[in-house]
């Protein structure tokens, strides 16, 4: 009886394992992409649009947004109760051209110092809606999200609702944000698409290659240089860091409990770069007994077997 069941059991292992290798010979399919949701702007010019913020350092926040209004003034208004703006502070702005396109005026502003683990209440330029943030915590534990290769499509949509349902305390994305790909009003309609969950929660982001968005080849007279986009739109805290770029950074977390590196998928990165030599003078600042997390980001491996994403930033 023994021996018969051993065979029995043999023959079933040699059945699921011609099973399992049918199944991984089958090449494949990706499903079709989702439907883009483009988002317009229904608010007067001077409204705030794209509201987005990021951390920046332990105790300051960026809000960023976009107004259609060239004449509104860079000032974030907030406090701790809603409707009760108990300070306020001032900011810088840019914009970029695209061949065709002009972007709206972007207001970058740094508020703080504030609270850790506290809402406020804040309003962008003096005009438009109220919206509100959390501070993450000032110690473990923290609970970082982590979403990539965004898009704007009904996948996205149900991606984001389903984080939304979590009490995380940042969320971070390495990469691939509104698959742009040089249509600049998607830029907008992206920053539209995700207020509702960028204004509330500090958004930390590094590059995908879909923000590259590189002028044609031959080069043209005035064309853009790679990333007007994403440097004009969602700036980094790299300075704090002692980068040099606004495509790769570090921040700590939880009083330096986590040390957060957003790497540059689409930045040189060999031996010589200003990236390599930045990034072991960062590392080696580290004290895990201090930083037992240390967390690292980027898009596309800097060495793989994928065809598809192979020596993008190799100079």
């Amino acid at each position: 009886m023994g021996t018969t069941r051993c065979v029995l059991l043999a023959a079933r292992a040699l059945v699921v394992t011609a099973l399992l290798a049918a199944a991984v010979a089958e090449e494949y399919v990706r499903p079709p992409p989702g439907r883009i949701i483009l988002t317009e702007h229904a608010e007067p010019a001077a409204h705030p649009q794209q509201v987005h913020v990021s951390a920046v350092g332990a105790k300051h926040m960026r809000v960023s947004w976009v107004t259609d209004d060239k004449r509104t003034q860079s000032v974030v208004e907030y406090g701790r109760a809603s409707r009760n703006y108990t300070a306020s502070a001032t900011g810088d702005h840019t914009s970029y051209r695209y061949f065709l396109y002009s972007s709206g005026k972007i207001h970058h502003v740094k508020i703080g110092p504030l609270e850790p683990g506290a809402v406020y209440y804040y309003r962008c330029g003096m005009a438009g809606k109220e919206f509100s943030l959390r501070t993450p915590p000032a110690a473990l534990p923290i609970e970082l999200a982590l979403v990539g290769d965004l898009g704007q499509t009904e996948w996205t949509a149900s991606t984001l609702a389903h984080v939304g349902k979590t009490d995380y305390d940042m969320l971070l994305v390495p990469g691939d944000l509104a698959y742009a790909d040089t249509q600049q009003p998607l830029w907008d309609s992206f920053g539209r698409f995700v207020q509702r969950h960028s204004s509330r929660r500090p958004w930390m982001v590094t590059q995908g290659n879909h923000e590259v968005e590189a002028a044609p080849l031959p080069p043209v007279p005035g064309a853009p240089p790679p990333f007007a986009a994403y440097g004009a739109r969602w700036p980094a805290p790299h300075e704090e860091s002692g980068s040099p770029s606004n495509l790769y950074y570090s921040f700590d977390a939880a009083a330096g409990a986590v040390h957060v590196v957003m790497l540059g998928s689409y930045a040189p990165f060999d031996a010589g770069s200003d990236q390599y030599r930045w990034l072991a003078r960062d590392l080696a600042g580290v004290d895990r007994r201090a930083t037992p997390w240390l967390v690292a980001l980027l898009h596309a491996p800097w060495y793989n077997t994928n065809a598809a994403h192979q020596g993008r930033a190799r100079p």
